[in-house]
């Protein structure tokens, strides 16, 4: 049969199987070989929440969703292309998510009787033998059979044959959008490179993939999309947590402060310190604790100590963590809490995203405790958001605490990456043995114009100052029992946060006009879903502007003026409503929301519907 070229213009692909299948692995060998040639790409993994779900159950699908394009995209694609079922239950899960005339490659091996029995299908039902895909391409493969047909002459047993078979799945993939395999087989060498078994048998079934394109007679139509017109310069394709390392590597680097991370791993924030340990090279110290408590301790102390206190968690590390954060704000060092929000409340949803924690980061601490606080936006934003977080730390003398989420620590796109030229200085100033007063004494609580208290390095001769959790008397920092005195310094550490606005940039819009009928105001990852929708009904005509804050606390200055230029003020939240509360209470504005909690993003197309009726 011969072969039919097609060029297109955005392709959504999902991977998906169950959590042994090596689909997240697959997708992101796809996710970087489409890097490579210069495509825009935006991904989404989806994990299943348990470690090790029952094999072939609903519960166990694991899914990474890639979406590329020649244009400008912000989301992984509201619905799919190409859906690849390793099995029944990947098929169940997913079939709702395929645009109909979409192509489903499926291993039919996934879809015998024990796996359709385990996907809850009735009895004597297989839906690739009926016509219930009948709107769909159907592509069935043995996909378990040829492998191990293209590894006959390899003694390995065949359970280790059969982990090869998301290979072979991802060889037809390449051959279906006209890709080189190369950068793969150089990824399986540098993984495998020492067991020369894995290595060859992995690299046979990618190319036995690739081949089955060729040969086959089943599907003959290869697809081509042309490179992306983006901005000139140096890109790499990034996820969340590898950007927010990153950001906060520079900002150590260019502050000259040494970088201290202490963590205790969890879900969907464990990521940040593996990577982290890797970076010995520049200094960097990590420390996983015993707990989350013992977490943020160590990088109390690191701070206090003159270093860069670093600890990452998600919300029900954030709940244990919160008594030794009101410590810090009462010390006034430097500090920087990362929380990758997941589902909650409790244990929740582990492995899925959720807009949860930012009540919590408002006002989830004893006493009046206020912190600064930062947003990302998507994956690479990390990378600015991680460097900004320090830099307002150290140099406002406070805790400052990051919002991720799931959504965006997993996900992928591509960066341009700044040089280190590019990057804004983190001037570091600690106290020196001059900032005794006339008597001889240091002062440890007295301020700047900035009401920023100086940083004083434990061991430096003059110096030495009392800390502790206990009220600390106004400028001399002694323990202070005193009611005037406890009013004022609350006062006072309120007033050093919302200083802050006085440094950092004014709220700009992303795209619209500067009054109109709707502005969408976001924060966090819904930016991609927003922006998109956004710009679909600019190009319909409508009025519509789009605001994302980055500044979550304190908000920019000029933020109240915008929102007060628009009639209606639309703020979607991966959350039950939030923001919005704060909003109305900083504001007086009666904005609107549109809450989505089901451990997914919020899409594009169901923004779109919101939006089209306030806009009216």
């Amino acid at each position: 049969m011969s072969t039919t070229e097609q060029v297109i213009q955005d392709v959504v692909i999902k991977f998906a199987g169950d959590s042994g299948d090596g689909m997240q692995l697959t997708g992101s060998q796809f996710t970087n070989n489409t890097a490579l040639l210069g495509l825009d790409l935006a991904t989404f993994p989806d994990f299943p929440a348990e470690i090790r779900a029952p094999q072939g159950t609903l519960p166990g699908v694991s899914g990474y969703q890639l979406r590329f394009s020649s244009d400008e995209i912000f989301t992984p694609g509201d619905a799919c292309d190409v859906l690849v079922a390793m099995n029944a239950a990947a098929l169940k899960v997913n079939l709702t998510s395929l645009k109909k005339g979409g192509i489903i490659i499926a291993n039919t091996d996934g879809f015998d009787s024990k796996n359709l029995r385990l996907a809850n299908y009735p009895e004597g039902v297989n839906p690739l033998e009926d016509d219930s895909l009948g709107n769909y391409q159907l592509i069935k493969m043995d996909v378990t059979k040829m492998t191990r047909e293209a590894l006959k002459d390899i003694t390995m047993g065949m359970k280790e044959k059969d982990r090869a078979k998301n290979m072979f799945v991802l060889g037809f993939l390449y051959w279906m959008y006209n890709r080189d395999m190369a950068n793969t087989i150089n990824f399986l060498e540098e993984k495998f490179g020492k067991k020369p078994e894995i290595f060859e048998s992995n690299v046979k079934v990618l190319q036995a993939g690739y081949h089955y394109g060729d040969t086959t007679e089943t599907f003959s139509t290869r697809f081509t999309v042309a490179k992306a017109k983006m901005e000139p310069g140096n890109y790499r394709s990034i996820m969340g947590n590898q950007a927010l390392t990153y950001g906060l590597i520079a900002a150590s680097q260019k502050s000259g402060l040494q970088l201290f991370l202490g963590s205790y791993p969890i879900t969907p924030a464990s990521d940040i310190l593996h990577d982290l340990s890797k970076y010995k090279n520049f200094g960097i110290k990590t420390f996983q604790a015993e707990d989350e408590i013992a977490a943020i301790g160590s990088a109390i102390g690191a701070s206090y100590g003159g270093a860069l206190g670093v600890t990452t968690t998600s919300g029900p590390g954030m709940a244990l963590k919160a008594e030794a954060m009101g410590l810090a704000v009462m010390l006034e060092i430097p500090l920087v809490i990362v929380d990758v929000q997941r589902g909650g409340p409790s244990t929740g949803l582990p492995t899925k995203t959720e807009q949860s924690d930012l009540l919590q980061a408002y006002y989830g601490r004893n006493g009046e405790c206020p912190m600064p606080i930062i947003s990302a936006s998507t994956p690479s934003d990390c990378f600015a958001a991680a460097y900004e977080a320090v830099r307002i730390s150290v140099q406002h003398m406070t805790p400052v605490i990051l919002l991720s989420d799931g959504y965006i620590a997993n996900g992928a796109e591509p960066w341009r990456y700044p040089s280190s030229a590019d990057l804004q200085p983190i001037d570091v100033k600690f106290a020196a043995p001059e900032s005794v007063d006339a008597k001889g004494k240091f002062m440890p609580y007295k301020r700047d114009e900035k009401l920023v208290r100086e940083w004083a390095i434990p061991g430096t001769p003059g110096l030495e100052h009392r800390v502790g959790g206990l009220e600390k008397q106004d400028i001399t920092g002694n323990v202070s029992y005193d009611s005037d005195n406890h009013e004022h310094m609350v006062k006072t550490r309120q007033a050093k946060v919302d200083n802050i606005a006085n440094y950092i940039p004014d709220q700009q819009l992303d795209s619209g006009p500067e009054t109109g009928k709707v502005l969408v105001l976001g924060w966090g990852s819904t930016y991609g879903a927003i922006k998109s929708a956004v710009k679909d009904l600019q190009a319909a005509g409508y009025a519509v502007s789009h605001a994302h804050l980055r500044y979550v606390r304190p908000f920019p200055k000029n933020l109240g003026s915008i929102l007060k230029n628009f009639e209606h003020v639309l703020i979607p939240e991966i959350n039950n409503g939030q923001l919005i509360k704060i909003i109305r209470d900083v504001y007086f504005v009666d904005a609107k929301g549109y809450n989505k909690i089901k451990g997914v993003p919020i899409t594009k197309g169901e923004l779109i519907d919101v939006i089209e009726v306030l806009a009216k």
